[in-house]
């Protein structure tokens, strides 16, 4: 099993992997950021991303110091002055997002006041990860191509697994 929490793995993956890898490493986002336990979730790192899949990144961010994590962003020159934070509410917690392109890849910076290993982004890709072992490339296949169609990633994996609610059901897994 792959260790997500690194982003070793990339420089052995796929192209896309290893420009990611690239991109992560040149900028040093898991070494500046290390206090906020960065992992890199989504799709890209189990290989079901598609063009113009954003690099997501998530990180446990106490959010009576979000100004500290944003200090810490801009004077890392990790991203730019002009990006915009927005605040949605996660499972009736309020977390922190911000979106920009670095590179050629879109990034999403998730920050939520929980660890990086449970929060949904990880144990959904997790999860979504055991079934594409277990299920194979045809199967893997068949998600990229309901990805290609514009169905989101778990949506993807509810249609072809007949999973009701497939946000809450994959974590079953």
């Amino acid at each position: 099993m792959l260790d997500f929490t690194r982003i070793d793995y990339l420089k052995d993956g796929n192209e896309r992997q290893k420009k990611a890898y690239g991109t992560l490493t040149k900028h040093h986002f898991f070494d500046k950021l290390k206090d906020y336990s960065p992992i890199l979730a989504g799709t890209v790192p189990i290989e079901i991303d598609i063009k113009g899949s954003d690099l997501d990144l998530i990180f446990e961010v106490d959010l009576k110091y979000e100004q500290d994590f944003l200090d810490d962003l801009l004077f890392c020159q990790l991203i730019p002055h002009d990006v915009e934070v927005e605040y949605p509410i996660v499972n009736g917690e309020k977390c922190m997002t911000l979106n920009f392109m670095l590179e050629g890849f879109p990034i999403e910076i998730f920050g939520q006041n929980k660890p990086t290993k449970q929060q949904n982004a990880y144990l959904h890709m997790m999860a979504e990860y055991k079934i594409l072992k277990e299920k194979g490339e045809e199967f893997k296949q068949r998600i990229i191509e309901l990805k290609k169609q514009g169905i989101k990633t778990e949506p993807a994996f509810g249609i072809l697994l007949g999973l009701e609610n497939p946000y809450e059901d994959l974590l079953k897994f």
